[in-house]
């Protein structure tokens, strides 16, 4: 055993050295997108704090801040410029999923998962760190026309949807109702939510339009009605 050891290691003495294969560097996981919705009327003279609060946070790369504009303030003084009937419905389904008996404004909603009345930055950022999304969702990836999602199967299919929304701040001065007088800023104002479709896991692609010109674009992946936000991602 010996001579067999000694004859092995000069045999390893004569041998080039050969080098080891380079491994791959690890690729960084992306931090996942968080959804940050906030559902508000100009009619309402409780919004505007909340109103300034999500604005602040859309300045961070990986919110996606939106703001809905509902309807059931239009009969209260002032009719809302943004708000749409579809707006509402979706504050119906938060309502639902979250186990509340009524809407009402302001109200944000995050990740699909809590909500708050949010009407301070810290009250918003502590329900981010109750509700944030985990990485290893979804892989969601707007290009070319189109959202190309992967990934495993969720629970149940989940929603395709399609938000177009303004990134600019619009100075919307109110003439009647609880702001009369005053002007707000509006930021990230939804302009159209539209269901691309459904996705059950695995790859697919959905055709995403052109938009209106000077809005930006985002797709959320959700689980089912009010349900829970998988995914995100913003153009």
């Amino acid at each position: 055993m010996k001579m067999l050891m000694a004859g092995g290691l000069a045999a390893l003495a004569l041998a080039p050295a050969v080098p080891a294969a380079a491994q791959p560097a690890a690729q960084p996981v992306a931090a996942p997108v968080q959804v940050v919705e906030l559902f508000t009327s100009q009619g309402c003279s409780s919004c505007p704090p909340a109103d300034a609060a999500v604005a602040q946070l859309a300045a961070r790369p990986q919110i996606l801040a939106l703001s809905f504009g509902v309807t059931y303030w239009d009969d209260l003084g002032w009719k809302d410029t943004f708000a749409q009937k579809k707006f509402t419905d979706r504050q119906w389904d938060y309502a639902k999923g979250l186990r509340h008996d009524n809407v009402g404004t302001p109200q944000v909603v995050v990740n699909g998962r809590t909500d708050v009345i949010g009407q301070s930055v810290p009250e918003i950022d502590a329900a981010l760190r109750r509700a944030a999304l985990p990485p290893g969702g979804p892989r969601v990836t707007l290009a070319g026309g189109g959202v190309a999602i992967d990934g495993a199967a969720p629970a149940q299919a989940a929603q395709v949807w399609l938000v177009r929304y303004d990134p600019n701040i619009e100075q919307v001065p109110i003439k009647r109702g609880e702001n009369g007088g005053k002007t707000l800023a509006i930021k990230d104002a939804v302009r159209v939510l539209t269901r691309l479709g459904d996705w059950s896991g695995g790859p697919r692609r959905f055709a995403v339009p052109a938009g209106p010109a000077g809005l930006n674009t985002a797709i959320l992946i959700q689980a089912g009605p009010g349900g829970p936000i998988l995914a995100a991602a913003k153009g």
